[in-house]
């Protein structure tokens, strides 16, 4: 099998209805660089691919020319065991993610054994100025960070850090709303201070007050805790 055959494979998979769709939803590049490919198809494309030889090669060959084929890359690399090539490839394939979706659906089940050289690597991306780096880090940090590993001072990074891009500050909105669900004492005092700037503190409030694990009480007093925005 060669890198042109994983090519194929994905066309066999084309549903071009969903790709206009999912065009839609990913409106950062363009509709011909889209196949159409439901994600539960991707499973399939994995086990065929899996123990070729070319995956090595396929993981290589940046930047691919296909959104799939970057959907793709991302899956192997979550599925990779060693942890040390996992980070590798990570960070190789950091500079080619141009996507919401892409980067979301990275989360190697290898991270979760090795957070004590996790975390340094995560704050590291965190402060990086491309967009899709420092939203990667901030969805890794999410996935790994929220529970048992969780300290109040790793909030404090991206509570401070600022960034004019859309794709950086709802990231940045979704993490704090997550830890407000998750460690309501230590996140809410980034509320409170208003560590956040506005548009993506009030974006916080709004998404932890949809969440149903947030309770009524503390809904109410969030709302509370919103700020107006300046008139331009």
């Amino acid at each position: 099998m060669t890198v042109k055959d994983i090519e194929k494979i994905l066309f066999e998979h084309q549903d071009k209805e969903y790709g206009d769709f999912h065009a839609k939803i990913v409106p950062t590049i363009p509709r011909k660089t889209i196949i159409g490919i439901r994600s539960p198809e991707y499973k399939a494309i994995i086990k065929q691919i899996k123990d070729d030889p070319v995956v090595p090669k396929f993981l290589n060959s940046l930047p691919h020319k296909w959104y799939e084929e970057n959907y793709l890359h991302a899956q192997l690399i979550n599925k990779m065991k060693d942890y040390g090539e996992c980070i590798a490839a990570l960070e190789r394939f950091m500079p080619y993610i141009n996507n919401w979706a892409v980067n979301d659906t990275l989360n190697p089940a290898c991270f979760k054994k090795h957070r004590d050289d996790l975390i340094g690597r995560v704050q590291t991306w965190m402060k990086s100025e491309e967009t899709y780096t420092r939203r990667c880090a901030m969805k890794i940090f999410m996935a790994n960070f929220l529970d048992d590993d969780f300290r109040p001072e790793y909030l404090d990074l991206p509570a401070d850090l600022r960034s004019d891009e859309y794709y950086v500050n709802i990231m940045t909105a979704w993490l704090f709303a997550e830890a407000l669900t998750k460690q309501w004492d230590a996140a809410v005092k980034y509320i409170e201070d208003k560590r956040l700037d506005t548009w993506t503190h009030n974006k916080a409030i709004q998404k932890a007050c949809e969440s149903f694990r947030v309770s009524d009480e503390r809904k109410e007093y969030l709302r509370s805790l919103k700020v107006k925005a300046a008139k331009s």
